[in-house]
C-alpha cells in the first residue's frame, strides 16, 4: 500500500524545496562572487544574465523532450542539472567558467520551472490553484530563509567554492532521494506533444512578455545596484534576501486568497501600479535603507504574479497546458535574453535610465491588464450557491 505522503502535492513541494535551496545559494553569493573573485563590471554581469536566460528562451524545446519521457522524469533531470551546476560554480572563478556553470544551472532551473508550472496547473484544481501557489511561495521562502541564514553564518569563514559545493551537494542528494522514493504519477489529461500558439491566448502572451522584462530589471540590476552603488557585502545581501523571504512567507498565502476573492485583473492592476512607483524609486534613490525597502517591496510583488498563472489556467484548454507552458516561458525570456546585455551597456552611462524603462514596462502591463475578463472565484461561488 502506498504511503499517504507519496502523492503529487508532496512531489511538487519537495521539488520546490530543492530548487529554492540551490537557486537561493547561487543567487545569494552571485554578485559578490562575480565582483570580488571574477572581477565583473556592469557589462559582464549583463552578459552573464543574458546567457543565464537563454535556456529560458529555449524552454519551448521541453515539449520535444516530452516525446521521449514523462513530465515527471524531465523535472527530475532538470533538478539534477540545477544542483550540479550550483555545486561546481565556485570551482571556476574566471569569466568563461562562470558563464559555463551558469548556463548548466540555468538549463536545470528553467526546465524545472516550465514543467513544474505545467504539472501544478494539471494536478491542482482551479479553485485551489491560487492558494496552492501561495503556499508554494511560502515553502520557497522558508527554504530560502534557512539557506540564507546558513550562508550568513558560513560566509565569514568558508570560501565561495566550498559554500556552493555544500548547497549544490545537498540539492543533488535530495534529487536522488526523490527519484528513488516517489512513484510515477499519471496526468489527468493527455497533453499535446507539439508547439501551440493560439490567438485566444494573445493577451496572456503579451503579459508574460512584459513580465519577463520586468523580472530581469529586478534580478539583474536592482541587486547589482545594492552592491555597486551602496557597497553591500555578501552578508548584507544575505540579510536583504532574508528580509525578502520573511515578507513573502507572511504575505504570499494571503495573496493567493486575494486572487480568489478579487480576481486576476484587480490583483495584477495593483502589482503593475506598485511597480511603476518602485522602479521610479530605484532611479532616484540615494539612501541605502530606502533602496533596501524598495527592493523588499519589489520582491513581494512577485507573489502577485500568481494571478498571471491562474488567469491562463482559467482560459486554457486543459490539453494545451504543457505545450503552452513551454511556449510562454520562451516568450517570457525573449526580453530576458536581450535586456541584461543591452541594459548592461546603458548602465555604464546612466543607471537611472534602466529603471525608468522598467517603469514604462510596468505601465504597459498596467494598460494590458485592464483587458482581462475573468470573474473572481469568490463571485462564481456566490452565484453558484444562489
Amino acid at each position: 500500500m502506498q504511503p499517504n505522503w507519496q502523492n503529487e502535492r508532496t512531489f511538487l513541494i519537495i521539488t520546490t524545496i530543492i530548487t529554492a535551496l540551490c537557486f537561493s545559494a547561487w543567487t545569494a553569493l552571485l554578485n559578490n562572487f562575480a565582483i570580488e573573485q571574477v572581477q565583473f563590471g556592469g557589462a559582464e554581469i549583463g552578459m552573464l544574465q543574458s546567457l543565464r536566460e537563454i535556456p529560458g528562451f529555449l524552454a519551448f524545446t521541453a515539449i520535444f523532450l516530452l516525446l521521449a519521457m514523462t513530465e515527471q522524469t524531465l523535472i527530475l533531470l532538470a533538478l539534477c542539472a540545477l544542483s550540479i551546476g550550483v555545486a561546481i560554480t565556485g570551482l571556476f572563478p574566471f569569466e568563461y567558467g562562470l558563464y559555463a556553470t551558469t548556463v548548466l544551472m540555468s538549463i536545470g532551473f528553467h526546465y524545472f520551472e516550465t514543467v513544474n508550472n505545467s504539472l501544478t496547473l494539471q494536478w491542482i484544481s482551479k479553485d485551489n490553484t491560487p492558494s496552492f501557489f501561495g503556499k508554494m511561495i511560502s515553502v520557497k521562502s522558508i527554504t530560502a530563509l534557512i539557506t540564507y541564514g546558513a550562508i550568513w553564518l558560513l560566509v565569514s569563514w568558508l570560501e565561495f567554492d566550498t559554500i556552493y559545493l555544500i548547497f549544490g551537494g545537498l540539492g543533488f542528494s535530495l534529487f536522488l532521494w526523490l527519484a528513488w522514493a516517489m512513484p510515477k504519477f499519471k496526468n489527468p489529461v493527455s497533453q499535446h506533444k507539439k508547439l501551440i500558439l493560439r490567438k485566444k491566448y494573445w493577451l496572456y502572451y503579451l503579459l508574460v512578455f512584459f513580465s519577463g522584462a520586468r523580472r530581469q530589471i529586478f534580478v539583474v540590476f536592482a541587486g547589482f545596484m545594492m552592491v555597486e552603488k551602496f557597497g553591500y557585502s555578501a552578508s548584507d545581501m544575505v540579510l536583504l534576501f532574508i528580509a525578502n523571504h520573511l515578507a513573502s512567507l507572511y504575505f504570499a498565502p494571503k495573496i493567493g486568497g486575494l486572487i480568489e476573492n478579487l480576481g486576476e485583473k484587480r490583483v495584477l492592476t495593483m502589482e503593475y501600479f506598485g511597480l511603476i512607483i518602485v522602479f521610479c524609486g530605484y532611479a532616484l534613490v540615494e539612501n541605502q535603507y530606502i533602496a533596501s525597502g524598495l527592493y523588499i517591496i519589489d520582491h513581494l510583488f512577485f507573489a502577485m504574479a500568481i494571478a498571471l498563472k491562474t488567469y491562463f489556467q482559467k482560459i486554457a484548454d486543459p490539453k494545451d497546458i504543457a505545450a503552452t507552458s513551454g511556449v510562454s516561458f520562451t516568450i517570457n525570456h525573449i526580453a530576458a535574453v536581450v535586456i541584461p546585455a543591452v541594459f548592461g551597456l546603458i548602465w555604464l552611462t546612466n543607471p537611472s535610465l534602466v529603471f525608468y524603462v522598467g517603469a514604462a514596462i510596468a505601465a504597459s502591463s498596467l494598460v494590458l491588464a485592464q483587458l482581462i475578463k475573468i470573474t473572481p472565484t469568490a463571485t462564481i461561488n456566490q452565484l453558484t450557491s444562489k
